[in-house]
């Protein structure tokens, strides 16, 4: 069994903080084109399981605080993680590009079934509208994020603990 260390709670929970503060503060987080620029964070999902904990708390936390109802604050968690738990479950087989291509159909999908339920919205317009936002804020965004950072060696340590050095190379 793995055990569970300081520096993994620790870590975890910057990261749900990070996602949170980002989220919550910044206003064009909710609505139908979301730029929640916390989604570019999704990716970390590729370093370690870790951050499907911290990410789907994160974003439970975030809709808790500002959505309207228990339908969108378990479709948007839902959809989070789902999409870190692809990107994590197939990591060894994606670059940045394919990896940002879950959350964004996920996300796109199930919050347009839940806004053409509970407000009557064409859903080809939310699909529209949600994976605009995810393309820029995931893969545009999250992309750059973490070609940036993993370039940097102390980042690299920091991050992860179950991946080596010579996979993350892949992501500069």
């Amino acid at each position: 069994m793995e055990s569970i260390s300081t520096r993994r709670i620790t870590r975890s929970g910057i990261i749900a903080l990070v996602y949170v503060v980002l989220t919550v503060t910044l206003p064009l987080s909710y609505g139908n084109v979301q730029l929640r620029l916390a989604e570019a964070l999704m990716l970390l999902c590729l370093f370690s399981k870790d951050y499907i904990y911290s990410l789907t708390v994160g974003c439970l936390v975030a809709n808790i605080y500002v959505t309207s109802g228990i339908a969108d604050t378990a479709v948007g968690t839902l959809a989070t993680l789902a999409g870190a738990l692809c990107i994590y479950l197939l990591r060894d087989r994606l670059n940045l590009l394919t990896a940002s291509i879950f959350p964004v159909v996920i996300k796109a999908l199930s919050i347009s079934i839940k806004l053409k339920i509970i407000a009557n919205t064409p859903i080809r317009y939310s699909i529209r509208d949600v994976a605009i936002g995810e393309v820029i804020c995931c893969t545009i965004l999250g992309g750059i994020l973490i070609m940036a950072l993993t370039r940097n060696k102390e980042f690299r340590r920091i991050i992860s603990d179950d991946i080596d050095n010579k996979s993350m190379q892949r992501y500069k």
